[in-house]
């Protein structure tokens, strides 16, 4: 037995066939017939001609389907592309020829986009279609997956599969064109998958055989908020089933914070993953105004993805006194990189292979306050695929051992905590002082009245950026800039408080709760010309 997922998850199974894997709106599966399914599927797909090292990408809400249709390829050896569901034609048609998609298994409602994507590059071969009764046509040659699936055998007659097998993660859309990080198997299942040790008390494994004595005697029940198209969910949907949980998922589409406490109550949930505040704040604030909600199987709220300001963590404490809170950081090139838990602490607790690089690549020291980039060492991606010239800029050879480091800032502190402050493509440069979006952000989410709130630097003639705040308020009350910076004064120095607050409904954010700061810099930026006009007029 190797470490190859589709292995490893099979062990998994044979440990606790009956146990309940996944709960989804439309489907309940033992981890069995989650076998049996993902079976069926891979037989299909070999039918087809899907070979190992094939792509095969994944344009699908949550659900079964999804899971699936991971452990499908994984099992052949095969490799799955996440594709973003808010893609549109033209960026389908660039994540298709980039990832060198043989087939795409997608829900019904993506069918147009999906068909004539397929058509304008010509190499998918093979369509497979979720139905979601939407009653979208389908594209020509399309099969359905239930039918597909239908007459296939359940066995698993597998063979050729290693820890070496790739795994590719598509990530983007903020700072540019989607780029595929390559992983072995064997490294994304210690780096992002918890590698035998979900609930971080034993350790990881050191042999894949020793994953069945691992499964928990009493599973928890998790669930999962963001999309599993994101790898922050669907990473941690394998971790959750690599340790014999039970994974609910909610109706897919949207996020219903009364549907979540709905499923909390329902089945006993004993973990909630989100992605930063933008899920987190609504979650609470629903909780708040209901008291007639049961959260009694509750014992923690994650998020991962995106980190949470202290007044959204101070918010759960108040409310939720028994239910810990954990921030997880990582990204698609590091995986899970560091962690926090409760409300003080404003820094991460990491292990020997995360540190602080300074400019020279040597380790920041403790205490100094220079900020370095953020690295990891030990299992690392292989790269991104078909991209050498990014691959040589992110990763890095230091005294034998292969670092990645792809472009968050942070210092160290005294105790030897790692304080992140940003990715530097994001630093705003005003009047020759840095701005770190996400510290203005926390602060300025610390006031009442505050929902959400973005920041961004505006191109200005005085300041080179001036520091401008999207905000979105809870009473949709308009709230001046002098009311913002007061609040903000007592944690902030005076040149990173917003010099302009632009008011708007709701604040845009993907699917999965990251930030869209190509979308915050355009209204800020029309915000400012505005503002402009109306001075040369006066």
């Amino acid at each position: 037995m190797s470490y190859n997922l589709a292995e490893l998850f099979e062990r998994v199974v044979d440990v606790i066939p009956d146990r309940t894997a996944l709960i989804t709106p439309a489907r309940r599966l033992t981890y069995r017939g989650l076998d049996d399914r993902a079976n069926q599927l891979a037989h299909r797909l070999r039918d087809l001609g899907v070979r190992a090292g094939d792509t095969v990408g994944l344009q699908l809400l949550n659900g079964t389907e999804f899971v699936e249709a991971m452990l499908a390829a994984f099992k052949l050896s095969a490799v799955p592309i996440n594709v973003n569901v808010s893609y549109v034609e033209r960026e389908l048609e660039y994540l298709f020829d980039n990832a060198d998609l043989t087939a795409v298994v997608f829900h019904r409602r993506f069918g147009t986009a999906v068909g004539e994507a397929a058509d304008a590059i010509g190499s998918v071969e093979h369509l497979i279609a979720v139905d979601d009764g939407s009653g979208v046509d389908l594209p020509p040659g399309a099969i359905d997956f239930e039918t597909a699936i239908a007459s296939e055998a359940t066995t698993r007659d597998w063979s050729g599969r290693s820890g070496d097998d790739l795994y590719i993660a598509y990530t983007g859309g903020t700072t540019g064109l989607p780029k595929g990080v390559m992983w072995r198997h064997e490294d994304v299942f210690f780096a992002a998958l918890g590698g035998g040790d979900p609930l971080l008390d034993k350790g990881p494994i050191t042999d894949p055989d020793q994953l069945g004595s691992r499964v928990q005697q009493h599973p928890m029940v998790q669930l999962f908020a963001p999309p599993l198209v994101h790898v922050s969910a669907s990473w941690g949907v394998f971790n959750g089933l690599f340790g014999g949980s039970t994974v609910v998922l909610a109706s897919p589409g949207g996020f219903d914070p009364a549907a979540i406490w709905a499923l909390v109550e329902a089945h006993g949930v004993n973990m909630i993953t989100v992605v930063g505040d933008a899920m987190m704040r609504p979650l609470l604030d629903h909780y708040a105004e209901h008291d007639d909600i049961d959260a009694s199987s509750l014992f923690a709220l994650a998020s991962g993805g995106a980190l949470l300001a202290a007044a959204t963590k101070q918010q759960a404490a108040e409310l939720l006194p028994n239910v810990i809170v954990v921030d997880v950081f990582g990204s698609s090139e590091t995986g899970t990189a560091a962690s926090r838990a409760g409300t003080a602490a404003e820094s991460f607790s990491a292990d020997v292979r995360t540190v602080v690089l300074d400019d020279d690549l040597h380790p920041v020291e403790p205490g100094s306050g220079i900020v370095g980039r953020l690295a990891r060492c030990g299992h690392v991606p292989l790269g991104y695929y078909k991209d050498e010239a990014k691959t040589k800029e992110i990763f890095a050879e230091l005294d034998g051992r292969r670092w990645v480091m792809p472009g968050d800032l942070a210092t160290v502190e005294a105790d030897g905590t790692i304080r992140l402050l940003g990715r530097g493509s994001g630093c705003i440069n005003t009047g020759g002082e840095k701005v770190f979006p996400e510290e203005v952000e926390a602060v300025l989410k610390s006031h009442p009245d505050v929902l959400d709130v973005l920041v961004v630097g505006v191109p200005d003639d005085r300041w080179g950026s001036m520091v401008t705040a999207i905000v979105q308020t809870r009473s949709r009350r308009a709230m001046t800039v002098d009311e913002l910076r007061a609040h903000a004064r007592h944690d902030l120095a005076g040149y990173k408080l917003p010099k302009m607050v632009v008011p708007v409904d709701t604040i845009v954010r993907a699917p999965n709760g990251k930030p869209d700061y190509r979308w915050a810099g355009h209204v800020a930026a029309e915000a400012h010309e505005h503002a402009a006009a109306q001075s040369d007029v006066r």
